[in-house]
């Protein structure tokens, strides 16, 4: 019935940050970018290798997320990676901040943890 995850949707507080981040720092490609002047926001629409998509959104005055201690709801997004070690300098490289790796005491994976700007916690993990 479901064939995966199409897209996922991210509210920023500061667009060009949030932009750059997503874009120059994580390389995502930019599929579209949209200016909505009935809500003064802007949609931009991302694509990761594999077809997923990321909808990164600016909307005024959102309410910052809940994070620390964990929230009910979305816990962090997760990207599959080939090589973590070489995603790890590449992301220290771009002076984010990314926890130790450490492994999945159920699979026996590599995973580790960083923050976009906004400190939505996102995960790569190597599979």
């Amino acid at each position: 019935m479901f064939k995966g995850i199409h897209h996922v949707a991210i509210i920023c507080e500061d667009y060009p940050r949030s932009k750059h981040f997503y874009t120059e720092v994580l390389g995502f490609k930019v599929l579209a970018e949209n200016y909505r002047e009935d809500r003064q926001s802007y949609k931009l629409d991302l694509q990761l290798a594999d077809g997923s998509q990321i909808e990164l959104f600016s909307i005024p005055n959102s309410p910052i997320r809940p994070s620390y201690p964990e929230a009910q709801g979305l816990r962090h997004l997760a990207f599959k990676v080939t090589d973590i070690d070489a995603v790890v300098a590449h992301l220290t490289s771009q002076n984010v901040d990314v926890e130790p790796i450490r492994i999945d005491e159920y699979t026996g994976k590599k995973f580790t943890f960083f923050s976009d700007p906004d400190d939505l916690p996102l995960e790569i993990y190597q599979g």
